[in-house]
């Protein structure tokens, strides 16, 4: 009986939201060693995942080896009937793209692909564009469909049709597209972002998303995005909402970064960070990385920074300072444990912010701590314990 209430509980508090169910998929890593890819690839330069916020040409340099590592990624369909695909929710982009019949690579040809000639809805532009990665520059033509995400349908939505994708790493990633959910001034000029249409066509009951990530993912079930709202079952505690200083990402301040009780300094001019679901490390200002990294006492190699496993429970709680209050991240969610081999969740960046402070990307392991809530209409946004 508990659990009837609980279960009628959770579909009374979802009632006029969206629910999409992300599945957590193998890390890029995973999949290219079951390929037989040369180690040396992996070794590669992994380039600067800040790249991701400077605009070139009114398009984002967004590097994917962001997803190295490991990522989450849901269903939408595009199309009349609708045709399905698997993309990562991105709140560090703006626009919307899936491969398409178009492209003839591998890359293309191993994932689902849209086929224009086989949606009774789509109609095609001239218009082409090249979004560049940090392995490849991936070219897009744009076109007009309707997008259908659960119950809630997106008429008449720009998208990119992609023309060529390189085959590293495009092939090896199990996610087929990407859905930016940023600020439209990081899209492309003169076309509506998907959740600019959400709003125009009243597609949601608030103008707010949110993400979930569970501290424990499975492919099946590793977190959810909910469009129109918060789900309470899914966090504990108040909401703590922290405004966005540029309106182009989901850029917040942070007043002060702690390693354990110490205070480091890091941020007395003020830090810039970007509450990004399409990173899954926490990216840590270049120039703060050796320190941090001898504070922790992890050693680098090629698995990352690599710590013993039996210290990990003694390791210290970072604390980021955010609208006046504290912000912990213990190290048993910072610190990933693959396959007995130890290693920190971080990155670095030499990129700072646009108003030159540093800048610290709050990726999916940070986000796993904490459950976030995007306010379009007020321009913030929330944090709260994640359950």
């Amino acid at each position: 009986m508990w659990w009837l209430l609980l279960a009628l509980l959770c579909l009374q508090l979802g009632e006029g939201m969206v629910r999409i169910p992300l599945r957590k998929g193998r890390s890029l890593r995973e999949v290219m060693r079951e390929k037989g890819v040369p180690e040396g690839f992996l070794k590669d330069p992994r380039g600067d995942p800040g790249r991701k916020y400077q605009l070139i040409n009114a398009v984002a340099y967004e590097p994917l080896t962001n997803y190295l590592d490991s990522f989450y990624f849901g269903e939408i369909s595009i199309g009349t009937p609708p045709q399905n695909f698997l993309v990562l929710f991105d709140t560090g982009s703006a626009n919307l793209w899936v491969p398409s019949t178009y492209c003839q690579t591998p890359a293309c040809e191993d994932h689902a692909r849209f086929n224009s000639s086989l949606s009774s809805t789509f109609s095609g532009t001239d218009v082409t564009y090249t979004l560049s990665y940090g392995f490849g520059d991936l070219s897009v033509a744009l076109g007009y469909d309707t997008v259908t995400i659960q119950n809630i349908i997106i008429r008449n939505q720009e998208f990119g049709l992609s023309l060529d994708e390189p085959s590293r790493p495009f092939y090896y990633l199990d996610f087929d597209g990407i859905l930016g959910m940023s600020y439209p001034g990081v899209g492309i000029e003169g076309y509506n972002t998907l959740m600019q249409n959400m709003l125009q066509q009243n597609q949601l009951e608030e103008p707010i998303f949110s993400f979930y990530y569970s501290r424990n993912p499975t492919y099946s079930y590793g977190g959810e995005v909910i469009l129109g709202g918060v789900d309470p079952q899914l966090y504990s505690g108040e909401v703590l909402w922290a405004p966005v200083v540029q309106e182009l990402y989901w850029k917040i301040g942070i007043e002060e970064f702690s390693i354990g009780p110490s205070a480091t300094g890091w941020c007395s001019q003020g830090c810039h960070g970007i509450v990004d679901t399409g990173t899954f490390l926490l990216t840590i200002p270049g120039q703060f990385m050796l320190t941090f990294l001898q504070a922790l006492g992890a050693e680098e190699s090629d698995q990352g920074f690599v710590v013993d496993c039996g210290s990990v429970p003694t390791m210290p709680t970072l604390y980021f300072a955010i609208s006046g209050a504290q912000l912990p991240l213990p190290p048993s969610v910072y610190v990933l444990n693959n396959d007995g081999v130890c290693t920190v969740g971080v990155e670095s960046t030499y990129v700072p912010s646009a108003s030159g402070q540093p800048l610290w990307i709050l990726g999916n392991i940070f986000l796993r701590q904490w459950y976030s809530i995007f306010d379009m209409a007020n321009n913030r946004v929330g944090f709260a314990l994640s359950v």
